[in-house]
C-alpha cells in the first residue's frame, strides 16, 4: 500500500512535522557549533584539524594543537552514525513525498550517504595528508545540508500545503 504525505492522517502529520522540528534543531545547533569553532573558515577548519603555524617552533606556543586521533575517532564515529540515523529517518518519510519523483528524488535520497563518508574521511585527510581536502570537505557538506533542507522543506510543504485527492 502506497502512502503519499499530504494524504495521512493529521495525527501522524502532527508527529512527523514534530520530529522533523526537534531534528532540525539539532541540525542547527551542530552548525552552531561548527561556526562557534570554524566561522565557516577554511583555515580556521584546517588549525582545527592539523594545528596551528607557529613561526619559531622553539619559543612560540601554536594557538590550537593538531587535533589528537581520539578525537577524530570518536568525532568521525559519532557524526557518521548520528548522520546516518538522521538521513534514514528523512529519507524513510521523504519517500512517501508525492512532488519530486524519478533521478532527483533518488538523488536526494543517496547523495546524504555518499556526502557523509566523503566529509568525515576528508577529517582524517586533512590531519595527516594535505590542507587542500578542506575544500572536498565543504563541498560534500554544502551537499548534506542542501539535501537536508531541500527534504524538509518538501515535506513540510506536502504535509500542510498540499490538499490530499480523497
Amino acid at each position: 500500500m502506497k502512502y503519499s504525505l499530504s494524504e495521512l492522517d493529521g495525527t501522524y502529520k502532527l508527529m512527523i512535522a514534530s520530529a522533523l522540528f526537534s531534528v532540525t534543531v539539532g541540525v542547527l545547533i551542530g552548525l552552531g557549533y561548527l561556526y562557534y569553532l570554524t566561522s565557516y573558515s577554511p583555515q580556521k577548519a584546517i588549525e582545527n584539524y592539523r594545528g596551528s603555524e607557529v613561526e619559531n617552533k622553539e619559543i612560540d606556543i601554536p594557538e590550537h594543537y593538531p587535533k589528537p586521533v581520539s578525537e577524530i575517532f570518536i568525532t568521525t564515529h559519532n557524526h557518521i552514525i548520528g548522520f546516518t540515523l538522521i538521513f534514514i529517518f528523512v529519507g524513510a518519510v521523504f519517500t512517501m513525498s508525492s512532488i519530486i519523483n524519478g533521478f532527483w528524488k533518488k538523488f536526494l535520497l543517496v547523495e546524504p550517504f555518499v556526502s557523509i563518508v566523503i566529509s568525515f574521511l576528508c577529517l582524517w585527510l586533512i590531519r595527516f595528508i594535505s590542507h587542500y581536502f578542506v575544500y572536498i570537505m565543504i563541498v560534500s557538506s554544502i551537499l548534506i545540508y542542501l539535501s537536508y533542507s531541500i527534504m524538509v522543506s518538501l515535506i513540510f510543504y506536502e504535509l500542510y500545503f498540499i490538499k490530499s485527492k480523497n
